[in-house]
């Protein structure tokens, strides 16, 4: 294959922007440079691959990446050859058999985020300073934990996503989610509380900023939306603050109030049809991988 088809990939990519999030085509860009880099290595041509190479890619990954990680380099080889329209050997029972090896050589279970209960987002509310960042934080941790978001979708929301509800509560639209790519979108409720956390922060950052949450520099709004990473800093930092020891502050990640608070909503009887609505899961494995240390004090 000559290196003009090598190059070819990068212009097709631009076929998917839009049809695919932006996180994802960075993760297809590095995943088929990654296979590029490993068949200049191997001495073969990447495109078109054949059954052999691909195989010996992946069995190779293995050794170093997460199955997840493997499994998702060849989605990403897979798609370069549709794209090229050319003659695509993923589908190979050889394929299957290869993955079915990187995922028992690695038979571990996946880490899991500890979760930002109802316990915690109390203390971590309490760490917050009288200021207009602790106000925003505030605002932002508890309706991250009431909705069940990512982090995507909470930084993600608009001014125009909320609704202010009589009894003093919110109506929120969660337009697009990583289980969402076509925008439906799904609704949740607040608490009061979290009302009169959203009512203070709306107030103070102004009726012309877009975006619901915005970066705070020396006191002041700023009408630009935030990084995903400052919902993790956050909970890191509350974490710290709280007094909490090294290796929970660790184990908290950006994921822990939407683990947090489907583990809240089991002890609190909900069933899992119920929590996969309120949080807008598409798989009760992933859920109940949430719920396993929730399980574990249902009965304490």
């Amino acid at each position: 294959m000559t290196d003009d088809t090598d190059l070819n990939w990068r212009s097709e990519f631009q076929r998917l922007e839009g049809a695919y999030a932006p996180s994802t085509m960075r993760s297809y860009r590095s995943d088929v440079e990654a296979y590029e880099a490993w068949c200049a290595d191997q001495d073969v041509a990447p495109f078109p691959a054949d059954v052999d190479t691909v195989c010996r890619f992946l069995e190779d990954q293995g050794m170093q990446k997460a199955p997840s990680t493997v499994r998702r380099r060849l989605y990403a080889i897979r798609k370069v050859h549709r794209l090229l329209r050319l003659p695509d050997p993923t589908h190979d029972e050889d394929i299957n058999l290869s993955l079915r090896r990187v995922r028992r050589s690695k038979a571990v279970r996946p880490k899991q985020a500890k979760g930002l209960t109802r316990d915690y987002l109390d203390r971590f509310l309490d760490t917050q300073p009288d200021t207009p960042r602790g106000l925003r934080n505030r605002a932002m941790l508890s309706l991250g934990y009431e909705l069940l978001t990512r982090r995507s979708e909470l930084v993600a929301l608009r001014t125009e996503d909320l609704e202010e509800r009589s009894d003093g509560t919110f109506r929120v639209l969660i337009r697009r989610s990583k289980a969402d790519p076509f925008g439906e979108g799904r609704i949740a409720f607040t608490s009061q509380r979290t009302g009169d956390l959203l009512r203070a922060w709306l107030e103070l950052r102004g009726p012309d900023i877009l975006w619901l949450f915005c970066p705070v520099y020396q006191g002041k709004p700023v009408n630009r939306d935030l990084s995903t990473t400052t919902v993790k800093r956050l909970i890191k930092q509350a974490a710290r603050e709280a007094g909490l020891d090294r290796e929970d502050v660790d184990a908290f990640s950006s994921h822990s109030m939407r683990v947090g608070a489907a583990q809240d909503l089991l002890r609190r009887g909900f069933d899992t049809a119920a929590i996969m609505r309120a949080g807008g899961w598409k798989s009760v494995n992933v859920l109940a991988r949430y719920l396993e240390q929730a399980e574990q004090n249902v009965w304490a």
